[in-house]
């Protein structure tokens, strides 16, 4: 009897026990579900001049639709903050140091180093000389990002997780928010001046001119067919670096797959244009692809913005926004259309500081002695005390130390010209030499700005604030001394001062991140980091093959271009080193050079052996040559290498290799062939560890998608849902098709402005940032096969109107 009554209590304890984790589980689902987005029905919205609706089409990309700008702009914060607030909430983190209060001590490093800069105290002195349409229109959207946020069943999922409420959005946020771009665009170039200074004091000029020059073949700038580059010789010996070991005798990885090794020198971003008499509307045609990291959820938001044009008709924008800004960052406004490159010019100066006993507390810029004024900020820390950290600031900026020194960072993010919503003037524009005027007022990252309007013009210049500067060449790109004239800035160029090109004979433009300009007007803009110009030289060729007549389709087609014309040489030369010799009696590298043979597509395809295997070979070289060095640079800064001192190291390296100098063979090796060997060596035994066969290495097993929302690997439980599936992607760094693991082209557009029917749209996420949204990875199937889908959304499916 005893046992009957403990088996059914122990029946109902396990009965119990099953239906409270389902009652959890439904709670939780119920909960996350109540942070969804709403698509329909009617909002109060206190404020607005007549209404305003958001029109979902099936992908849920919206129609914005109101009765003047500023509601437009309610509705826009609405959706943003409805879809991608926790997204919005990092991007005004990060840029002010303020991540640690989410995240704990954990961030305490990051915001300490962006804390440095103080963008929050710089946002509130920008709003209060923001002009008063602009701060307008800042407001309305602030406060429909605030509504929007306010009108969730729930809070957006990520703060229960960690435990926190989210905290409301200010005018200053979205400034934030422009910061943060700073320093994914810009954020490279302190460590590059740090490694260039390194470099400078253990080179000698010789050795810099060559290791690091100016130019290379590979260069395609816009008002030129090539840059005439001195024919630099071959210093008689190498610096005391170059080919030494480690100090550890470690092995490096040749095939890395940490974050930090990525892609060496891969740069971001693709944008070209067609002229009107090339194209079969009449109309210009523009396209444009961004190169950024790639997560989940995706970067930019997708809408079209319709509002009265202030002449009696309707103004439509369609493109891609930025969460957290109330604008269209790239797209066609019907008359003109438009794109960005990260232009990768000198915008920041480190100005080593002067200091005399005497003195004490002072320091010594070009403009004399002075004493920096000392800020102590706050950073809050989740779960812990505050911390405190002391800002030096000179009239030229913070303080860094580094290398023993201290060093004032000049910086273009730094000044009241860094910041503003002037992109807003773009949806205005009826010509592109209206939008090329707006471009310098423009308050970003200084871009490539590429345009084309309705009438069939193109044209390129600077977006963003360009400072008055004695020129510099190459001293300007290394640490500068207080004497340095070369690091005066005596105010900003008018846009008439800007460099332009317009209207080509070529009928064609194209910047992918590498020097613009062989002529006048490269000055002003100086190296910060050019790309080689691979990308840009490919990117060019393809447009002169399309033709004196094409089309939107084909000029898209561009942006899915993966074929490896930069590396075809570096699998010659492997080819070459696995000569007879090399390969008798040694079966990996006989199956190695069978691989090279018969596994090469002439693309980054997914499934050629002999690409990766190519890419690898020349990633051991630099492994091989500047190990020593990058060793040494690592301890000045994590971010500093000699890929960020020159992208053009694989150009040199090529050199050396096809002309063998004497004197700059390392001594370990018997030979260049041994040299070019040992590095094989080293790709054979990484691809092969594990008992893997060399023919199963293919580029899609090492390409392979890994985006991921933030909490992916916090909470594993929600793992699976907040991952991409593990696609493998063609493409790569040096080639119109850049695509990595995590790292890529963050949209596709293409589109000739009054033409927008036919214009082609893609990314790599969809518009929601929630999993359980049907929206969340919408999208994402067209990105991967490169679908030429639409650009303007399709008919509504859902409906949210917004009434006074």
């Amino acid at each position: 009897m005893q046992k009957n009554r403990l088996a059914v209590w122990s029946k109902r304890v396990v009965i119990g026990l099953v239906v409270l984790i389902v009652l959890a589980i439904a709670a939780a689902w119920m909960y996350l579900r109540g942070s969804l987005a709403q698509l329909e029905g009617t909002v109060q919205a206190a404020g607005l001049e007549s209404g305003a609706s958001v029109a979902r089409d099936e992908h849920g990309v919206p129609v914005i639709s109101g009765g003047s700008r500023l509601d437009v702009a309610y509705a826009t914060g609405f959706v943003h903050a409805q879809e991608r607030y926790f997204q919005m909430d990092l991007l005004r983190r990060v840029s002010s140091g303020e991540l640690s209060e989410l995240f704990g001590a954990r961030a305490l490093p990051l915001d300490k180093s962006h804390r440095l800069h103080r963008f929050r105290a710089r946002a509130e002195l920008a709003l209060a000389a923001m002009p008063p349409a602009d701060r307008a229109l800042l407001d309305r959207y602030v406060a429909g990002v605030n509504a929007g946020l306010e009108k969730l069943s729930a809070k957006p999922f990520e703060y229960s997780l960690i435990g926190m409420a989210p905290r409301a959005w200010a005018p200053a946020d979205s400034l934030l928010v422009i910061w943060a771009m700073y320093f994914d665009l810009q954020g490279s170039q302190e460590p590059r001046e740090l490694a260039r200074g390194w470099f400078r004091d253990h080179a000698t000029d010789e050795q810099r001119a060559f290791l690091a020059p100016e130019s290379t073949q590979w260069d395609a700038p816009l008002d030129a067919q090539s840059i005439t580059a001195p024919d630099i010789v071959i210093p008689a010996a190498p610096p005391a670096w170059w080919g030494k070991p480690k100090a550890d005798g470690g092995a490096a990885h040749t095939d890395p797959k940490v974050a930090a090794a990525e892609f060496l020198n891969t740069v971001g971003s693709n944008n070209w244009a067609v002229a009107g008499a090339r194209s079969d509307t009449g109309g210009a045609i523009v396209s444009d692809d961004m190169h950024l990291g790639i997560q989940l959820p995706a970067i930019w938001y997708r809408a079209a913005l319709q509002f009265p044009d202030g002449k009696g008709g309707q103004r439509r924008v369609v493109g891609v926004t930025l969460p957290g800004a109330p604008v269209v960052v790239v797209g066609s406004n019907g008359h003109v259309a438009w794109g960005f490159t990260n232009s990768y010019g000198d915008y920041l100066d480190l100005i080593k500081l002067d200091t005399d006993p005497a003195k004490p507390g002072q320091v010594r810029t070009q403009a004399g002695w002075e004493t920096p004024v000392l800020h102590e900020e706050t950073i809050l820390i989740k779960g812990e005390p505050a911390a405190k950290l002391a800002v030096r600031e000179t009239s030229l900026g913070p303080i860094r130390e580094a290398m023993g020194h201290s060093y004032a960072i000049h910086w273009v993010a730094h000044t009241a010209a860094a910041v503003n919503v002037n992109a807003k003037n773009l949806e205005f524009a009826d010509t592109l030499e209206q939008a090329l005027a707006i471009a310098p007022t423009m308050g970003i990252p200084a871009q490539n700005f590429v345009g084309g309007d309705d009438k069939g013009n193109i044209g390129w210049t600077i977006a963003g604030a360009l400072p008055r500067r004695a020129p510099a060449g190459v001293a300007g790109t290394y640490p500068l001394s207080a004497d340095d004239q070369a690091g005066v800035w005596t105010g900003w160029l008018k846009p008439e001062e800007y460099p332009k090109v317009v209207n080509p004979a070529a009928g064609q433009l194209a910047t992918a991140n590498s020097r613009q300009l062989a002529n006048a007007g490269a000055e002003l803009l100086g190296d910060g980091g050019f790309d080689l110009g691979a990308r840009t030289h490919q990117v060019r060729d393809d447009l002169t093959a399309l033709g004196p007549k094409t089309d939107v389709k084909k000029v898209y087609a561009i942006t899915l271009d993966d074929r490896a014309i930069f590396m075809t040489p570096w699998r010659e030369r492997a080819i070459a080193a696995l000569d007879g010799k090399a390969v008798e009696g040694n079966a990996p590298r006989a199956e190695a050079l069978k691989m090279l043979k018969d596994s090469w597509t002439g693309k980054a395809s997914v499934d050629s052996v002999g690409y990766r295997i190519t890419r690898a070979y020349m990633y051991a070289l630099y492994d091989i040559l500047f190990e020593s060095a990058n060793e040494e640079m690592a301890k000045i800064d994590p971010k500093s290498t000699m890929a960020a001192v020159t992208s053009r190291w694989p150009v040199v390296v090529a050199r050396v290799l096809d002309q063998q100098p004497a004197g700059w063979l390392p001594p370990q090796y018997a030979s260049w062939q041994a040299l070019q060997l040992a590095a094989l060596d080293r790709v054979i035994a990484d691809l092969t560890k594990d008992g893997k066969p060399l023919a199963k290495a293919t580029w899609g097993e090492r390409n392979t998608a890994a985006s991921a929302h933030p909490f992916a690997a916090v909470v594993p439980v929600l793992g699976k849902y907040l991952k991409v599936a593990p696609d493998m992607l063609s493409g790569d760094q040096h080639m119109p098709r850049v695509a990595g693991p995590s790292f890529g082209q963050s949209e596709r557009l293409t589109v000739s402005p009054g033409h927008e029917e036919q214009g082609i749209f893609n990314m790599p996420g969809g518009q929601s940032g929630h999993p359980l949204s049907p929206y969340f990875l919408d999208g994402r199937g067209d990105w991967l096969s490169g679908r030429d889908s639409p650009l303007l959304p399709g008919p509504a499916t859902h409906t949210l109107t917004f009434v006074k």
